[in-house]
């Protein structure tokens, strides 16, 4: 299993900024996930974190998401669909890079690719490299970076998916039998990267 650890071309990351007194501190999980699995990892993420202590919750990202108010720190998790993060992504960051650079954040991105456990290393992750670098552009620098390997959910797929996808999977060794599902996700990798999040934000509030 590959540790999730601090991207290293990320090296200047900002510092978090204390969380203010009195004020409930969350830890907001934002999702963008088209065939489910991202959501899955958001959720399980949730778990642990709330597991730690800390009060969070997972959310969908909308396609104009606000920044969420309530916000002590953001983690987000975002699928990848033939070689391309939804245009939500891009546009939150882009919006809100900001804010993301004031509080303890991290990025996630899900993709197929990482069920070979080379590309679960952001720096060997093509896609995941280049969104980084983009995002260094717009002025955010996550804390915390991974790749997780997300499931092949045939039944799901229209048609054209159905045949993109199990090219794709012919062309790199993957499943091909249309009826087929396979979950590659690493749940252990997802709940240590939760876990070295929430070890990185400060002063857990306990849910009373």
């Amino acid at each position: 299993m590959t540790v999730p650890h601090t991207h290293p071309i990320l090296k200047n990351a900002p510092n978090p900024l204390e969380a203010e007194q009195g004020r409930p501190q969350f830890i907001v999980v934002l999702y963008s996930s088209r065939f489910g699995q991202a959501m899955r990892i958001a959720q399980t993420m949730v778990q642990e974190l709330e597991a730690q202590g800390h009060m969070a919750r997972a959310q969908a990202l909308g396609a104009q998401q606000e920044w969420p108010a309530d916000c002590q720190a953001l983690v987000l998790v975002a699928s990848i669909r033939y070689g391309h993060f939804a245009p939500a992504v891009r546009g939150f960051v882009q919006r809100h890079a900001r804010q993301l650079a004031s509080v303890p954040s991290a990025f996630a991105s899900v993709s197929l690719t990482a069920r070979k456990l080379e590309k679960r290393e952001p720096q060997n992750h093509s896609y995941t490299r280049k969104f980084l670098a983009q995002a260094m552009l717009l002025g955010w620098q996550p804390r915390w970076c991974a790749v997780l390997a997300g499931a092949l959910r045939y039944p799901l797929y229209g048609w054209l998916d159905k045949q993109m996808i199990r090219l794709i999977m012919r062309l790199t060794g993957g499943e091909t039998r249309p009826d087929r599902e396979v979950e590659y996700t690493d749940w252990q990798q997802v709940r240590a990267f939760a876990r070295q999040i929430g070890a990185g934000v400060d002063a857990p509030v306990f849910r009373k």
